[in-house]
């Protein structure tokens, strides 16, 4: 054999030797991988566009684990690639599973229908005085038929809301009603990077939304009135407790947020505290945690029980039947019930006399919630709470981290300060790692959210939930008048919090919509760092740098266009967004100011310098990417000259509008008009890079995009 081949080989040998002594020393670290593996499959599921790809990415898994296991020789590198392929595999046909499980029918168009429909779910939104109700379709009354006289198909499940005034004496839950309402399609993004609502309630088996209107009868009752516990504890906070912290104070006991004005809840989330508000792992563990030492201290008053019970074992029955309890309270929703399965998982660890919180337990907590709901891992909720109890776990198992702050003889205010700068330690990290997740799904993060939470998190934990729950416990008693008032004193400070934070300089961080190439390597580097224990976790610096350098680094939007063409945001000389028409719903400003990565309002296109506006058409001009471009867009209802129209399309190089357009109206560049857009969805151009996003992509086959309409 020549010189260079064994070379080669040697090199490769030596090379392997390398990664199996690396894996050795981190095989306690390894299975942390199984989950990640997982969502991995479930990930390309969601980013692959359909049957055609998803299933050679299958073989492929397939194929790469027996090539591993054959090549591999039996070592530890080849038996785990092996694994997580296999197990990415698992995940990808998992969510394709789910995805046609929960197939039904879906709106195509908005339509006015009266029907009969059985009550699900009652959802009070006390601060916008309404009422969502989630409805299971009976029979229609009122046939609704398209333009060729077809009877319209409903869809089994639907969400309608009401006004409180419209809302019939005694409804509960079970009761079914008959209402008109109109009802749309589940909306898909308006613009690319916005919240995607179609998959949020193709996986919630939710078929049309809409707005209900009067009367509403009640066909037939439901459960007794005042049976639905949730709701009448909701009422009961929020008549001692008035406006936005009561709505707190019913989040806090029932996940009930809709007495929350938007204001204060803007102002939460601005601050960072907007996890406050949701039932998560933080509510729970203080629930498990006050039911643990309630019953501990109670059972330790009797010696016989100390001395012949393992009263640890006793309370820990009881903090589980107190998590399973307040999660059922609060809605049993999929964040809460995540939640109490991983505080079930701590409660069986301790009962096994094994440490509480480590990172496996959060893997195997992980791994149950994607088995179970594998869709939650495109959502917010799942990325935010695992991301921190991993960054979390991650910090203090660190050698140098668990020195420093490790319990010492000490005096009390050196202990005290050591404990503070835990805290600060751990919000930082915290912090950090939720930040490019927030930037992601909501084009925003807070800045000082470490600095907040600092305060807010304790004061919410040991004072706000200690004294509502006293409070709840002596109104069985009629006293507790002077408990609730010291909620609602713990409730104000809560608020002055969030305001404060929220309205200091530079409070918020925006970012126009994040690329998910640069999303995708921030979590591979932060799962790296977080994961591994030798020094080539270091490694995880790499790829984390280029993501976030990638994020900051794309264009931003010059102009945003949501699917109808009716709202239209330019990019103005001093770089903030310009809305195209004066009426403009403030969601729908800001979504487009959120996606354009603007913090705060848009200003109006008619204002600008750079427009020419009349009642019926906006003429403006944007430099960028060294040339002047000329943007055309409709703003009525009212139709333009076609000879006038067609004149301006030659002049300009991008029209926009709802309507159709004449098949002469031929810009330099680029025609946005009703059949365009239908195929497209909701635009972002970025003018100077010359790039085009848009919501729908060519052979997007995912079922939400292409459901079994009516």
């Amino acid at each position: 054999m020549r010189p260079w081949p064994r070379q080669i080989l040697g090199v490769l040998d030596a090379g392997r030797g390398g990664l199996e002594r690396w894996l050795e020393a981190e095989r306690d670290q390894i299975v942390l991988w199984l989950p990640v593996a997982f969502g991995a499959g479930i990930a390309a599921w969601f980013v692959l566009p359909d049957a055609a790809a998803w299933i050679p990415a299958l073989l492929m898994c397939a194929g790469g684990a027996l090539i591993a296991l054959a090549a591999g020789q039996g070592g530890r590198a080849s038996r785990g690639l092996a694994v997580g392929l296999v197990a990415a595999a698992l995940g990808l046909v998992l969510v394709w599973w789910r995805a046609e499980r929960v197939a039904g029918v879906v709106l195509v168009r908005p339509i006015i229908v009266a029907f009969e429909a059985r009550v699900l779910r009652i959802e009070p939104l006390a601060a916008r005085g309404l009422v969502r109700l989630r409805l299971a379709t009976r029979r229609v009354t009122d046939p609704a038929t398209d333009r060729g006289g077809r009877q319209t198909v409903l869809p089994a499940i639907v969400r309608v809301n009401l006004a409180e005034k419209d809302v019939p004496t005694g409804l509960t839950r079970g009761a079914t009603i008959a209402l008109r309402a109109r009802l749309m399609p589940p909306p898909e993004p308006a613009v690319p990077g916005a919240y995607d609502y179609a998959r949020v309630a193709w996986f919630d088996r939710i078929g049309a939304t809409g707005r209900g209107f009067a009367p509403v009868a009640i066909v037939a009752p439901g459960a007794a009135a005042g049976a639905d516990l949730r709701t009448r504890l909701s009422q009961h906070i929020q008549q001692r407790v008035e406006g936005s912290a009561g709505g707190i104070a019913s989040a806090l006991a029932t996940g009930d947020q809709g007495a929350i004005s938007e204001e204060d809840a803007e102002a939460m989330r601005r601050a960072g505290l907007a996890h406050l508000l949701s039932v998560s792992g933080l509510h729970i563990t203080a629930v498990v945690a006050l039911v643990m030492l309630l019953v501990l201290r109670v059972l330790a008053l009797s010696p016989w029980l100390a001395l012949h019970v393992r009263l640890p074992l006793i309370a820990a029955a009881a903090g589980a039947a107190a998590a399973v309890g307040y999660t059922v309270l609060t809605g049993a929703q999929v964040p809460t019930i995540r939640s109490c399965v991983a505080a079930l998982l701590v409660l069986v660890a301790l009962a096994m006399g094994r440490e509480a919180m480590t990172l496996r337990l959060v893997a195997a907590g992980a791994l149950v919630v994607l088995l179970l709901w594998p869709e939650a891992l495109a959502g917010p909720s799942f990325q935010l709470s695992f991301a921190a109890i991993t960054a979390i776990v991650a910090l203090h198992e660190h050698p140098a981290v668990k020195a420093w702050f490790a319990p010492r003889g000490e005096g009390r205010w050196r202990g005290f300060g050591r404990g503070i700068g835990s805290l600060v330690l751990t919000g930082l990290a915290v912090e950090l790692a939720l930040m490019p997740i927030a930037l992601f799904h909501f084009h925003k993060a807070g800045l000082y959210g470490a600095l907040a939470n600092i305060v807010a998190i304790p004061l919410t934990t040991f004072v706000v939930m200690p004294l509502e729950a006293l409070a709840l416990a002596l109104d069985t008693m009629g006293l507790g008048a002077p408990v609730w008032w010291l909620t609602d004193l713990s409730l104000r400070l809560l608020l002055w919090i969030a305001r404060t934070t929220a309205g200091l300089p530079g409070s918020v961080a925006a970012l126009p919509a994040m690329p998910a190439g640069a999303y995708a390597l921030i979590v591979v580097g932060g799962l790296w760092l977080a994961l591994w224990r030798t020094r080539w976790r270091r490694l995880g610096l790499a790829p984390l740098l280029v993501g976030l350098g990638w994020a900051l680094l794309a264009p931003s939007p010059d102009l945003l266009v949501t699917g109808d063409g009716r709202h239209v945001a330019v990019r103005t000389a001093g770089g903030g967004l310009a809305m195209l028409r004066d009426r403009t719903g403030d969601y729908t400003a800001d979504m487009l100011a959120e996606n354009g990565g603007v913090d705060g309002p848009p200003l109006l296109l008619a204002d600008q310098p750079e427009a020419r506006c009349t009642r019926d058409l906006c003429l403006v001009e944007r430099v960028a990417g060294g040339r002047r471009w000329r943007i055309l867009a409709t703003r009525s209802a009212y139709l333009v000259p076609a000879r006038d129209l067609i004149a301006a399309c030659r002049q300009a190089d991008i029209v926009v509008s709802e309507r159709r357009l004449p098949r002469r109206c031929v810009p330099r560049w680029l025609k946005l008009d009703r059949p365009t857009l239908a195929q497209t969805g909701g635009v972002a151009i970025a003018l100077g890079e010359g790039v085009v996003r848009t919501v729908r992509a060519p052979g997007d086959r995912h079922p939400w995009r292409v459901p079994s309409r009516r």
